[in-house]
C-alpha cells in the first residue's frame, strides 16, 4: 500500500522500530493523504535520533501542530522559518526565564539526539482539525509510555497541561521522575502554573544527580 506506515517505520536508523512494530498501524494506513500531518516520512520522527538504552527525558504532546508546514514530528517543535506557535513561544520564554538562554533554533531535533523522546500522544492529525487523531493513536502511544516505564529506570516524565498529566497512571512512579504544570498554551500559561516552573533546569539538575550527561539546551 502506497500509504503503509510500516514502510517509513522500517527506515528508522535507530532500534525503536521493533518496539514499535505493531499491528496496530495497519488500523491507521488508510487515513494517511495529503491533508494529514506532518509528512509521511516524519511520522516517526521522534524515535530516529538515538537509541532506547539512551533515553534520558520524555515530553508529552498531545497532538500535532495542525497548519500547514508546521508539525515535523516533534512534540512542541517546527522547523527554523516557520512561524513560531504561540505554546513553542511560550516554551523559549521559559527555557531563557529560566537558564537565561535565548534560544531561536525551533527545531528541536539537536535536543532530541540528546536523549529527549518529543512524543505527541496522537502523531498525526488533520489539516485544521486539532485532535481530530487522538482517539486513533491513544492505544498505541499508551502502549509506548507503558513500554517505557517497565523496561527503564530513572526516565524524566516531562507532562505539561491535563492531557499529559493524565498519562501518569501508564508511569511506574517508583522509577521515574516526572515533572508537572500547565500547559504552554497562552490559554493555561497565563493563568500561571507554566512559566516559573524551571523545567529546563530541574531536568539537568536530576541527571546531573544520576551521573548523567546534561542537556545543552542552547
Amino acid at each position: 500500500m502506497e500509504n503503509n506506515l510500516y514502510i517509513e517505520l522500517n527506515k528508522l536508523k535507530t532500534d525503536w522500530v521493533s518496539t514499535l512494530n505493531m499491528s496496530f498501524l495497519q488500523n491507521i494506513c488508510d487515513i494517511y493523504h495529503e491533508n494529514v500531518y506532518p509528512p509521511k516520512d516524519k511520522v516517526f520522527n521522534a524515535f530516529n535520533h538515538f537509541n532506547q538504552k539512551d533515553l534520558k527525558v520524555v515530553i508529552l504532546g498531545q497532538d500535532c501542530y495542525h497548519g500547514e508546514g508546521q508539525a515535523n514530528g516533534l512534540a512542541f517543535s517546527v522547523n527554523n522559518g516557520v512561524k513560531v506557535p504561540p505554546s513553542l513561544r511560550n516554551i523559549l520564554k521559559e527555557l531563557n526565564n529560566d537558564l537565561n538562554i535565548q534560544r531561536t533554533n525551533t527545531d528541536f531535533t539537536d535536543l532530541a539526539k540528546q536523549g529527549i523522546l518529543f512524543m505527541n500522544c496522537a502523531l498525526t492529525v488533520e489539516k485544521s482539525k486539532p485532535g481530530s487523531h487522538i482517539e486513533l493513536w491513544s492505544w498505541y502511544t499508551d502502549n509506548i509510555i507503558k513500554y517505557i516505564s517497565e523496561t527503564n529506570k530513572d526516565i524524566i516524565f516531562v507532562l505539561w497541561g491535563n492531557f499529559a498529566k493524565k498519562k501518569k497512571r501508564l508511569i511506574d512512579l517508583d522509577k521515574h521522575h516526572i515533572l508537572e504544570s500547565t500547559h504552554p498554551s497562552p490559554l493555561s500559561a497565563n493563568r500561571g502554573g507554566f512559566f516559573g516552573n524551571k523545567h529546563f533546569s530541574k531536568i539537568n539538575t536530576i541527571l546531573r544527580d544520576l551521573g548523567k550527561d546534561e542537556i545543552n539546551w542552547c
